[in-house]
C-alpha cells in the first residue's frame, strides 16, 4: 500500500472528533518519515496508554507540516526525536498526526510565528521523526517537549515528553517519570525517542 493511501484525508481529519476543534492541520506538503529509526523497547499487550498532560499556554493551531524544525538562525544542541504510535495491543498506527512544539534554547516560545513548531504523520509502521533542538529552561519548568497525537478512530492525546537526569525534574509539578524520553548522544546530536500508546 502506498504512503499516500495510508494518509487520512485532510477533510476527514478536520471534520472528525476533537482534532477538528484543535485545528492542527494545514494543506498537505509531502514529507516522509520512512527514515525514522525503529523503536526498540518491548511492547506488551495491554500496555497502559500514554499519560495525558496539559497543553500549556503556548499551543498554536495550524502548525506547518514538516519534520525538520531546525530553521536558519535557530541555535541549540541538535536532537533527533523519534518514536512510534501504537495501540494498547502494540499494533502500529499508520497515518497518525504528531504535532510538536517547544521552547528555543533560551526558553522562549515563538508565539508570533511557527519556529520550533510542526507536525508529521506516522508511516506504515507507526513511526515518526522530528529533527529539532534541545529546549531551553524557563522559570517553573524543567526541559520538555509538547506533543499532540491523533490517530483515526482514537481520542486526541495531549502530553509532554521529559528528559532524564534533569535537575529541575523533581521541582516541576507537571513532570511525570512515565513520560521520560530515552536519550543517547550520537556524534553532535542527541537521539531521543518515545513510543506513544493510544487508548
Amino acid at each position: 500500500m502506498s504512503h499516500d493511501a495510508l494518509m487520512p484525508s485532510r477533510r476527514h481529519i478536520l471534520t472528525s472528533g476533537p482534532l477538528a476543534a484543535s485545528g492542527l492541520l494545514v494543506a498537505a506538503q509531502g514529507i516522509s518519515v520512512s527514515s525514522a529509526p525503529a523503536a526498540t523497547p518491548a511492547c506488551d499487550d495491554g500496555d497502559e496508554a500514554t499519560l495525558a498532560e496539559t497543553e500549556g499556554p503556548y499551543f498554536k493551531p495550524r502548525s506547518p507540516r514538516r519534520s525538520d524544525l531546525r530553521e536558519s538562525g535557530i541555535e541549540g544542541r541538535k536532537v533527533d526525536l523519534s518514536g512510534r504510535v501504537l495501540t494498547r495491543s502494540c499494533r502500529p498506527l499508520a497515518g497518525a498526526l504528531v504535532d510538536l512544539w517547544h521552547a528555543d534554547s533560551q526558553g522562549e516560545y515563538d508565539n508570533a510565528g511557527f519556529r520550533l513548531r510542526g507536525h508529521v504523520f506516522t508511516d506504515a509502521e507507526g513511526r515518526f521523526l522530528f529533527r529539532t533542538i534541545l529546549p531551553g529552561l524557563y522559570p517553573g519548568r524543567t526541559r520538555h517537549y509538547h506533543v499532540k497525537v491523533k490517530a483515526p478512530g482514537k481520542r486526541l492525546l495531549t502530553t509532554q515528553f521529559y528528559f532524564p537526569d534533569e535537575a529541575r525534574n523533581a521541582a516541576d509539578d507537571l513532570f511525570r517519570r512515565e513520560l521520560l524520553l530515552r536519550v543517547s548522544p550520537v556524534a553532535e546530536a542527541l537521539q531521543a525517542s518515545f513510543d506513544v500508546v493510544l487508548a
